[in-house]
């Protein structure tokens, strides 16, 4: 994101901006999952509002990108960080490039870059689905461990490096090279994508809804205070960051919170802030896997995917073929991609499905008028068709910046085409299993 922008300042504006209209989104979501408090969230609301058949391309999509590319993308993140200590051996420059995955008008794949990352991230993908498939309980008490580590970690940086005295205010307004006009426009809707991924999971209370106490407290509750605390505790974060290193040094940094507490403590700080921070990420593996495979579970129940998916495992309790489905299909992700194309691929389709579930709300107040709504979204319908007009805007802007950097030779896939491209392969699977069902 600082790469992208080259200021402090814009920075600083779109995490506030991404946060905003994260909080529009989660608005929406806590009427849609008070009033209906079912697992699988918005692919039980999408039934709803259109029917089988898009209910199915979410529920697909969700599957084979929006969950899932999320998953591995944090995955990544997390062997990034225990690498700053394991020095995972990788192939040569010439051995990675020999390989090449050639996908016409799309781009290129290269699985064998950073293959000992790869391998490290596939590890703990695999692991942390076990937990889950063994034990809903235990897969939620690492969740609460890994939180209360998180908050540790967030405090830690925030407060260590402002009172560590060895930064300069100066960095939250000073920049060499700030993008300007058409680039800095551009480069705002590529740096949304980086936020808007950060955001996200502010969804996932609503895809266990049917095992929540309370949802109809508890959902709204739960997207308005997760939310709101997210957008203050990303500002505080980067105005750490940035208080110790200028925005250039922030763009170049691979690995920027151990960066800024080597400058704010020495190599004892980075390295602690590493080992805490695949703490952290391992624990937000963990809450992904945990909660994501409800939607493919809740499809296999229903019969419109593969039944096998919809069995709950006997002795645990637990969706355990889909959590495994999951975690092969994570897998096979990370071995084919980079994080930047994962999480590009993610945000792209995830607000598709938002902006969809914006429209289909003036669907179901028509539709559903006499059901009870415990939550109404504040400020609808204006904040909804805001909402559905960014999103709009978004999207559009960011296909025109993947296909302008990609015939730039700036990134090697297309990457909102390829989201969209294998969410059409959902369509002739929709006929095929809804032929065998009938049958």
């Amino acid at each position: 994101m600082a790469e992208q922008l080259g200021s402090p300042v814009w920075l600083t504006v779109v995490w506030i901006l991404g946060g905003l209209f994260s909080l529009l989104g989660a608005l929406i979501y806590a009427e849609l999952g008070a009033m209906i408090p079912e697992t699988g969230g918005t692919y039980v609301y999408f039934r709803h509002m259109f029917g089988d058949f898009v209910a199915f391309l979410y529920g697909w999509a969700a599957f084979s990108v929006m969950n899932t590319t999320g998953v591995a993308a944090i995955a990544f993140v997390c062997a990034q960080y225990a690498d700053y200590f394991l020095h995972l051996p990788n192939f040569s420059a010439a051995t990675e490039q020999s390989v090449i995955l050639h996908l016409p008008f799309i781009g290129d794949l290269f699985p064998l870059k950073n293959f000992g990352v790869k391998s490290l991230a596939i590890a703990l993908v695999v692991s942390l689905t076990w937990l889950n498939y063994r034990s809903v309980k235990a897969g939620s008490s690492f969740q609460l461990v890994s939180t209360i580590v998180k908050i540790g970690v967030i405090a830690l940086l925030v407060f260590g490096i402002f009172f560590s005295g060895n930064g300069s205010f100066q960095h939250f307004i000073g920049a060499e090279h700030p993008k300007q006009g058409g680039a800095l426009l551009s480069g705002i809707i590529a740096a949304m994508t980086g936020a808007f991924f950060a955001y996200d999971g502010w969804i996932n209370i609503t895809f266990v809804a049917g095992e929540i106490k309370q949802p109809q407290k508890n959902i709204p509750r739960s997207l308005w205070t997760g939310v709101l605390a997210c957008i203050i505790t990303y500002v505080l974060v980067n105005q750490a960051y940035l208080y110790v290193l200028p925005v250039e040094k922030v763009a170049a940094s691979s690995l920027v919170a151990s960066d800024a507490m080597n400058v704010a403590f020495g190599n004892i700080g980075g390295g602690l802030v590493a080992a805490l921070i695949v703490i952290c990420t391992l624990g937000c593996i963990n809450g992904n896997t945990l909660a994501v495979a409800r939607v493919t579970y809740a499809m296999g129940k229903d019969k419109v995917f593969l039944p096998w998916a919809g069995k709950e495992h006997v002795r645990f309790k637990t969706p355990g073929n889909a959590l495994w489905l999951h975690g092969a299909w994570v897998s096979l992700l990370i071995i084919s991609g980079s994080f930047d194309m994962l999480a590009d691929m993610m945000v792209f389709i995830s607000w598709i499905a938002y902006g969809l579930g914006a429209v289909g709300i003036f669907i179901l107040r028509k539709k559903m008028s006499d059901r009870q709504r415990p939550y109404r979204i504040v400020g609808h319908p204006i904040s909804t068709v805001l909402f559905i007009a960014f999103t709009a805007f978004f999207l559009a802007s960011t296909v025109y910046n993947d296909v302008t950097n990609y015939l730039n030779h700036k990134q090697p896939v297309v990457n909102s085409v390829l989201g969209m491209v294998i969410t059409a392969l959902g369509i002739p699977l929709y006929f095929y299993f809804l032929k065998k069902k009938k049958s």
